[in-house]
């Protein structure tokens, strides 16, 4: 692993895998799958409620129930308890393609037409499998449901057009439905008794009574294109949501049997689920774009509006930068959106709007898609005026225009740039200066304009005089950058030229020639270096100030995709489309690192922090984030983490950041080598250990800080605490308290029941000692209650009882078995002092094991060490329980920091962000 590890990847929402809803108490959830992985919605506000790990294979279907989630992975299923995988039922023979939740069962159905039922109840894989069906030889699936009131029984549809109901109770075929011809899509069932809704390939959805096998009603949809969702509403309302693969979704009033509204531009791609919410009007629905969306239907004339939704990239983005300290990032691609991310809240990431494109693709009865701009190619921001004008600034494809964004208020802005050149060409680059008042671009014909961004007037054009034509470049302009004085503006052609202007006089200062076509430009305000990266895949680096090349870096073998400096300018970073992702260390002129991911990377960006790095790759829709091992590890050696000229492959970052967590808490126990020799050898682990939240963590004991602190620091407390003056004695004794003489001439104010309670005895102990002299004999309350403990090896009492006692109470347990001439200890003079560590050591070792009640047990241990480590060096038969005790100790700490290193990584961006 080099200097950045995979952390995990943004803006992956859904893919084309129907959802799966779960209804628990008042609240409704959504598990969608994002291609390897899954998530968790809760629907009341769409925010997100758990990440699953990646798989191996890619998600074809799922189901939940209760907190278990089941993913159809290839030919598996695997199950998971939350985010912990716990079970993997291996069965099917071809890839699983449903899954229906049947009560306590799990129904999976594969390609080549095999049913199997599965106990949700048993996780156990051999014991899980409870019967198998087989559909048919020519009976190819396409989609599984059971119907309200149908007892053990379910419909299977299939490509030829046939549905089946099955009773899966004594696994035998009840009725077969001839079909319509068409190969069948979904089919749900309905509010009304024996009736469901069937969607078929041709466009057409048959409404058909089960018990009659009757037509009840039959529609087609809108648009052309199968339809691949239906969902009727149950709130009293009869109408059926329909769903095709062109992205339109069709309300069909089953009363009136005729069209209802129709949401043309509800998806941009086809759309794979729809559910409507138990008695609400409110219509949820996915699609392959990668969105989901929620409508409610509480308009007058009866149409869906939009309530909320969550959305990603449709397409793959290809330009990305960080904004906002490192909070957000900018991106574009391919679908025509520019988008607003945030690394720390999903649900505050939106698209940036262009207006009123619904509105106007209505009137001009046109797809919103199409009255979009263009994808942008690049684009450029200014933190520094983002509250006065608009401060981002965008080029498209083959548009001559540049557009301008207000990103306050995430819209488009009102001003557009237009070239003043004759012959108008395509906008190829832009930049905004420092200060946030111009920004300036250039065109594919080599013109180079500045404009003012608050007025959106022109301030003046760049223009070499050398040149044949009127215009800054021979050739296309590829890159912009200006100086951070305002002094200089930078500017790179195609055909390989470097100019440097006057940013003011638009005078032409200097010029490089590469000797090799440009591909990308990037300047440092900080350092003054300008790096350039051309066809021939070499970095070149030029000093602006000393205008001279002062380095070059040679490494990749295909085409550079892009380029950035980290903050402080002392590294450079490349893409590729070789597929490797480099670090180049500008003061020592060499490559750092270099790793190589699955899919060629073709933008990035690092966080003003240099604790992130943003990525975008080929055929990818997310935006990849890694964390900088360097700022989270605490090692300071730069060497450790280095691979210098070797390439090492890593993994692409997934949607959740957890590691290893399809290990259970008992799995990753027994890989620990430290903890089976424990569980081995002997049997000093108790059997009362709950299980963890998160394998691998631990769970606090959720006392106030200064209880479990002032066990560590209790020395320096008492020394803080001690008396400057031993106190006085009262000169007289007030009237109403009674007191007793002592041998010492001392009076000792006592209870009145001491002395009226005519007890002579107690009377002259008081009086000869001075002390009420009622002390337990033998064994203290705390070793009563570890000998109680030892036959069951529950501790959970003891542990209560010390975590009710003060500080210096427990310091006070503990010292009472302290043996102070450690020079004579012998077995037979303090048997009681040794059997009592003993146990305490055998206390600890179970309490490591479980991971519960961690600080405040590692404060006791350390207080312990302190008191006893001496009589545990020289005592033979301690020293196996303390080593035991020292390699569960190491282990735990080792695993639980490789467990909190992606944690602290999202701690940092939480402590940096305002909210």
């Amino acid at each position: 692993m080099g200097i950045f590890e995979p952390f995990r990847a943004l803006g992956y929402i859904t893919d084309g895998t129907p959802f799966a809803v779960q209804r628990r108490g008042m609240e409704t959830f959504i598990t969608l799958s994002t291609g390897k992985a899954w998530q968790i919605y809760n629907c009341a506000k769409l925010n997100l409620v758990l990440a699953g790990p990646e798989l191996v294979k890619k998600i074809r279907a799922l189901a939940s129930w209760r907190d278990f989630t089941f993913a159809a992975s290839g030919c598996d299923i695997v199950v998971f308890k939350r985010t912990h995988q716990v079970a993997t039922w291996s069965g099917h023979k071809a890839k699983v393609a449903f899954l229906l939740l049947f009560g306590k069962h799990i129904l999976s159905v594969d390609l080549q037409g095999s049913l199997l039922i599965w106990t949700a109840v048993e996780l156990d894989p051999n014991k899980a499998l409870v019967g198998q069906i087989q559909l048919g030889e020519k009976f190819y699936p396409s989609c599984i449901m059971h119907p309200d009131t149908y007892l053990n029984k379910v419909i299977v549809g299939s490509e030829e057009g046939t549905l089946q109901l099955w009773n899966i109770n004594t696994q035998k075929k009840l009725y077969e439905f001839k079909g319509w011809g068409s190969s069948i899509r979904c089919c749900v069932s309905s509010p009304a008794l024996d009736v469901v809704g069937i969607g078929c390939a041709d466009g057409k959805i048959h409404v058909h009574n089960l018990r009659f096998d009757e037509e009840v009603v039959t529609f087609t949809h809108t648009t052309r294109g199968a339809v691949t969702a239906l969902a009727f509403r149950t709130d009293g309302q009869p109408l059926l949501a329909a769903g095709g693969s062109s992205g339109v979704i069709s309300v069909w009033n089953l009363g009136k049997k005729r069209l209802h509204s129709v949401i043309k531009d509800a998806h941009y791609s086809s759309i794979c689920s729809l559910y409507f919410f138990a008695n609400e009007p409110v219509l949820m629905s996915s699609s392959t774009d990668n969105s989901i969306k929620m409508w409610i239907f509480d308009t007058s004339d009866g149409e869906g509006r939009l309530l909320r939704f969550r959305s990603g990239h449709s397409a793959p983005p290809t330009c990305i930068r960080y904004y906002g300290k490192g909070r957000h990032i900018l991106s574009a691609g391919q679908d025509r959106a520019f988008r607003f991310f945030s690394v720390i809240q999903d649900q505050q990431s939106k698209e940036l709007s262009q207006g009123h494109v619904a509105k106007r693709a209505k009137k001009l009865k046109l797809k919103e898609e199409e009255i979009k701009l263009p994808p942008v190619i690049a684009f450029d921001a200014a933190e520094i005026r983002e509250r006065d004008w608009c401060n981002v600034v965008t080029c498209h494809l083959d548009d001559p225009c540049a557009y301008t964004w207000r990103l306050q208020n995430f819209v488009i802005g009102e001003h557009i740039l237009r070239p003043s050149c004759e012959v108008p060409t395509a906008v190829k680059a832009c930049s905004i200066s420092s200060c946030g008042n111009f920004a300036v671009i250039g065109t594919e014909g080599g013109w180079i304009e500045r404009f003012n961004l608050q007025s959106g007037f022109s301030r003046g054009s760049y223009i070499d005089i050398g040149e044949e034509e009127p215009c800054g470049h021979h050739g296309a302009v590829v890159g912009l950058a200006c100086e951070a004085m305002n002094a200089l503006l930078i500017s790179g052609g195609y055909n390989g030229d470097i100019k440097v202007w006057d940013f003011k006089g638009r005078d032409l200062k200097f010029r490089w020639e590469v000797g090799a076509p440009l591909v990308k430009i990037v300047y440092h305000a900080g350092n003054g270096l300008l790096a350039t990266a051309a066809d021939d895949m070499i970095l070149r680096l030029y000093d602006v100030t000393a205008v001279r090349i002062v380095r070059k870096f040679v490494g990749h073998i295909d085409r550079v995709t892009d380029l950035c400096f980290s903050e402080d300018g002392k590294w450079l970073l490349s893409s590729g489309m070789d597929g490797t992702i480099r670090i180049w260390d500008v003061i020592s002129s060499r490559q750092l690192d270099a790793i190589h991911v699955d899919a060629a990377p073709t933008a990035l960006s690092i966080s003003p922090n240099m604790d992130m790095l943003a990525t975008t790759h080929v055929d990818k829709n997310g935006i990849y984030l890694w964390a900088n091992r360097m700022m989270y590890s605490g090692a300071e050696d730069i060497e450790s983490f280095i691979s210098g000229e070797q390439v090492v492959n890593v993994p692409m970052p997934t949607v959740s950041s957890r590691k290893d967590s399809e290990d259970t808490e008992e799995d990753t126990l027994v890989k620990d080598p430290a903890i089976k020799k424990l569980d081995s050898s002997n049997s000093l682990i108790g059997n009362s250990c709950s299980a963890q939240l998160t394998p691998g963590l631990v769970t606090l004991a959720m006392l106030p800080k200064t209880q479990w602190q002032s066990l560590v620091n209790l020395d320096i407390i008492k020394m803080r605490n001690k008396p400057i003056e031993p106190p006085k004695k009262p000169e007289k004794a007030p009237f109403f308290l009674q007191s007793l003489s002592t041998l010492s001439g001392e009076r000792i104010f006592v209870h009145n029941s001491v002395t009226d309670s005519g007890d002579q005895n107690e009377a002259e102990k008081v009086k000869s000692t001075g002390q009420s002299g009622n002390k337990n004999e033998g064994f203290s309350d705390l070793m009563k209650l570890l000998h109680s403990c030892m036959e069951t090896r529950d501790f959970a009492l003891v542990t209560d009882f010390l975590k009710s006692l003060s500080p210096s109470a427990v310091d006070l347990e503990l010292r009472m078995l302290q043996i102070i001439d450690n020079e004579n200890i012998t077995e037979t003079e303090h048997a009681v002092e040794l059997k009592g560590i003993g146990m305490l050591l055998e206390y600890f070792v179970s309490e490591v094991f479980c991971n519960n009640n961690f600080e405040f047990i590692q404060a006791l241990i350390r207080l312990f060490l302190k008191i006893h480590g001496e009589t545990i060096r020289r005592q033979i038969s301690l020293q196996e329980k303390a080593r035991q005790l020292l390699e569960l100790q190491s282990s735990t700490w080792q695993r639980l920091d490789t467990s909190f290193q992606n944690t602290r990584c999202m701690i940092t961006f939480l402590s940096n962000s305002q909210f």
